[in-house]
């Protein structure tokens, strides 16, 4: 390996060492006794040639990593809400993203929505580690979901909730004071889903919260309700279902439910080969937007014109006069797209998701002169600004993206410093940097799924252990050999290549 690729390395794997390994302690952390042992092991095999750098990669992760717990206690602080008008039974909490209160003058006003919830459950689900809470709070999320449901979709999520003084309703319309009909949002679904699937690995299912169960139902919904099965791809929500083939609405897409990296796990876990049809769906249309502009940049909406062909929306499509831009739901889609390099399967990361992400990352490099903070709200899809301010919610996204490329390294700490010192802002902003900063520090999380059961074993005794993970990193540093058995196990991602990746997904299934 190069140097920058085992420093990036380093620094997602939260490994520390020093000259001084053998007769000094490991490094003092939250760590569970799981993540000390193979600290230990992989301190121990990396302190062999390469000390000087370790000891500044060690410096830069311990900063990355407290960054992170402040910027996630200060989140949680801000934003994780509970639902005081429940006065029976165990705290239902979601994510406040409205500072409006009701103020007692007839007029309902909104306080979260199931976007909101879904990034909720998957940052404090993938932050226990730091949170000796977590799980209570996950656990209120959980049930606020479930007392907020859509009613075409029975497992789907409402997409908004409105306070009326004396309860959080759905359904409301134009400050009612009363509920209406419920329907879903699905980028909100999808992040719950696999959220759910998440806290099954880690807590386990119980009768009170049947994690798994739950999110094997949401998929299905998901399938069944959200998802256009002509075209393959996702749908606005499950109200869509009931529009007509003909309408516009039925065909259309948002580009920042494009999250790719769920798809081959939502195959995994359910057997349902319809999940890969999703996924090279999306490629496709997503390839026929990109293809002959070289900026990778995506319209908030796209539509299937008369001609059969998908193009960006016009102007006002759904929400607003930039529809068919860059503008504040595609400018998630560095960041959602991201993870399927980041975080890939056996049945992700193809060529079209590197080469989108490829050309993001050129163009924005070159448009901001290198300065993140140059980076503004909004764009046409050829790089021109829409806008002459910047906003977090569009530069936090360019970090996941910059992360899938060794060679913007640079790029990428200016892009994380950015952030750190960017302060507090608005819940979208600051949701979205938190959940870029768990992507890039390897805090995020994979469901084991049964694809990937049987690999990593590359000892033979049945099951895989701290002892093969220390085996493939002594292979990664040309200090040990691998049989071609031994080379399939640790092809984790089934991408024929062993690589630091591998190391990764492995060592995360580990803990």
């Amino acid at each position: 390996m190069q140097p920058n690729t085992l420093q990036k390395w380093l620094l997602e794997n939260e490994i520390s060492a020093s000259n001084s390994y053998r007769t000094s302690k490991t490094r003092r952390c939250t760590m569970n006794t799981a993540k000390k042992w193979i600290a230990a092991f992989s301190a121990g095999l990396f302190s062999l040639s390469v000390c000087p750098l370790l000891t500044s990669v060690q410096a830069a992760n311990a900063d990355r990593k407290q960054v992170l717990q402040d910027t996630y206690q200060q989140w949680k602080k801000t934003y994780v809400t509970e639902d005081t008008y429940i006065s029976s039974g165990k705290p239902q909490y979601y994510v406040s993203y409205e500072e409006n209160r009701y103020a007692g003058d007839g007029v309902s006003v909104p306080v979260t929505v199931s976007e909101a919830h879904g990034y909720g459950m998957l940052i404090t689900v993938c932050m226990a580690d730091y949170d000796a809470q977590a799980k209570d709070t996950f656990d209120g999320m959980y049930r606020y979901y479930r007392a907020h449901l859509s009613d075409i979709g029975k497992n789907l999520m409402s997409w908004q909730q409105c306070d009326n003084g004396s309860a959080l309703i759905d359904g409301a319309t134009d400050g009612a004071m009363q509920g209406g009909d419920a329907d879903s949002a699905t980028d909100g679904d999808l992040d719950i889903a696999y959220s759910l699937l998440l806290a099954d690995q880690r807590w386990g299912s119980s009768e009170e919260t049947p994690y798994r169960e739950t999110a094997l139902a949401m998929i299905q919904d998901i399938m069944d309700y959200e998802v256009n099965q002509e075209d393959w791809l996702l749908q606005l929500g499950d109200w869509v279902h009931e529009c007509d083939p003909s309408d516009s609405y039925y065909s259309a897409t948002r580009s920042s439910d494009f999250i790719l990296q769920y798809f081959p796990v939502f195959e995994a876990v359910t057997g349902d080969e319809r999940w890969g049809k999703l996924y090279d769906g999306t490629c496709t249309v997503m390839e026929s937007i990109t293809a002959e502009q070289s900026t990778g940049l995506l319209p908030d909406f796209i539509i299937k014109n008369a001609a059969g062909k998908f193009v960006p929306a016009p102007e006002n499509f759904l929400e607003d006069v930039t529809d068919g831009t860059y503008a504040y739901n595609s400018c998630r889609t560095p960041w959602r797209l991201g993870m399927d390099l980041l975080y890939p399967s056996e049945k992700s990361a193809n060529d079209t998701v590197k080469t989108v992400i490829h050309k993001l990352n050129s163009w924005i490099q070159t448009e901001t002169d290198g300065d993140p903070e140059n980076i503004v709200a909004g764009y046409e899809l050829d790089g021109t600004p829409i806008q002459d301010y910047d906003d977090l919610c569009f530069t936090a996204p360019f970090l996941v993206a910059a992360a899938c490329e060794d060679s913007a390294s640079s790029w990428e700490q200016a892009l994380w410093d950015t952030l750190a010192d960017y302060g507090t802002d608005v819940y979208f902003g600051d949701t979205i940097r938190m959940l870029c900063m768990i992507s890039v520090t390897g805090n995020w999380l994979v469901p084991e799924t049964t694809t990937n059961s049987t690999k990593g074993d590359l000892d033979g005794d049945g099951t895989t252990t701290v002892s093969d993970l220390v085996l493939l990193n002594r292979y990664l540093l040309r200090l040990e050999s691998l049989t071609t058995e031994q080379g399939n196990r640790a092809d984790w991602n089934d991408d024929q290549q062993i690589t630091v990746v591998d190391a990764m997904l492995m060592r995360r299934s580990l803990l």
